[in-house]
């Protein structure tokens, strides 16, 4: 039996399915299913005569959503596979062309809540970060062998850390005497860097929350490879369909900003949403993960 309380709840679920403009039949991309909190609903509006096709980079998650998913398993195609590889997925699938994608760009509960996957300081656990844990890359890697500048630039380019020169410094004189290995070590090494009058002040949030943020995005090349997953997806929409994207910083909704910007002056989009949507009081006080989401949709011309 699935554990409940390690189930990802689904964020902007509403806004999700009624922006998706769902009905049996359709035919619809879940580009980041997690644990399928967002493929369960979408699944019960497509049937009878649709199809959902989930794609994650995470095994442990697919595994979830067999099992959760199951009496939907001749609707569903359950994909191991990063979604900057979305046009050959569905090429595989000899499917040209779909009614909807969404992409929900957070990482989920489940695996925060996983100390030995290494995304939470938290959680004290070894430094992995790695959302396919088939890929060589790890955490760990970036921090020990990376040198000073370019781990201050890291910091800086992904997490907008403030003090980005003085954790880089401390990573590397710290590693000198001994690897950086686990969670709770990088977590206190950042507190340690962080002036002390600042730890406080400065944040509303962890002191090292930028920091596994923008360690965790160049592991996983998360911002790499968004602009051109969104142009594919855009692609391989039917007239009128829409994308859907959720995300959870700065940095990713400026990317799809952007890029549905450039997708409208190209004439291949209209932009539903002139704004982000936020979710609503209820949600995030339900949900306080929800909190820092915004939620943009565009629809193919």
């Amino acid at each position: 039996m699935l554990d409940e309380k390690l189930m990802h709840v689904p964020v902007m679920l509403d806004e999700v399915l009624n922006y998706l403009n769902l009905a049996p039949g359709k035919i619809i991309v879940d580009a980041t299913m997690g644990t399928g909190g967002h493929s369960f609903e979408i699944l019960k509006r497509i049937t009878p005569g649709g199809k959902l096709v989930g794609i994650d980079r995470d095994e442990d998650s697919l595994a979830i959503c067999r099992h959760r998913l199951a009496e939907f398993k001749d609707t569903c195609e359950f994909v191991h596979a990063n979604f900057a590889d979305l046009d050959q997925v569905l090429e595989k699938l000899g499917i040209k062309e779909v009614d909807g994608i969404i992409f929900d760009l957070g990482i989920s509960s489940y695996q925060l809540k996983d100390a030995q996957r290494g995304f939470s300081f938290q959680e004290e656990g070894p430094l992995d970060m790695r959302l396919d844990r088939s890929s060589y890359i790890s955490a760990y890697d970036l921090i020990n062998n990376l040198n000073e500048n370019e781990i201050s630039h890291l910091l800086w380019s992904f997490g907008q850390e403030r003090w980005h020169n003085r954790i880089a410094h401390l990573l590397i004189e710290e590693r000198k005497l001994e690897p950086i290995s686990s969670t709770k070590q990088l977590a206190d090494l950042v507190m340690r860097a962080i002036p002390y009058r600042y730890r406080k002040s400065y944040y509303r949030i962890h002191p090292a929350t930028r920091t596994f943020q923008a360690v965790r995005i160049a592991v996983n090349r998360e911002l790499e490879i968004l602009e051109s997953s969104v142009r594919k997806a855009v692609a391989i929409l039917k007239k009128q369909a829409r994308i859907c994207v959720i995300s959870f910083h700065s940095l990713e909704d400026r990317v799809i900003k952007h890029t549905f910007r450039a997708l409208k002056a190209d004439g291949l989009i209209d932009i539903i949403t002139s704004k982000p949507l936020t979710p609503a009081d209820s949600e995030v006080e339900k949900n306080p993960s929800s909190r820092s989401s915004k939620f943009r949709v565009a629809q193919r011309i």
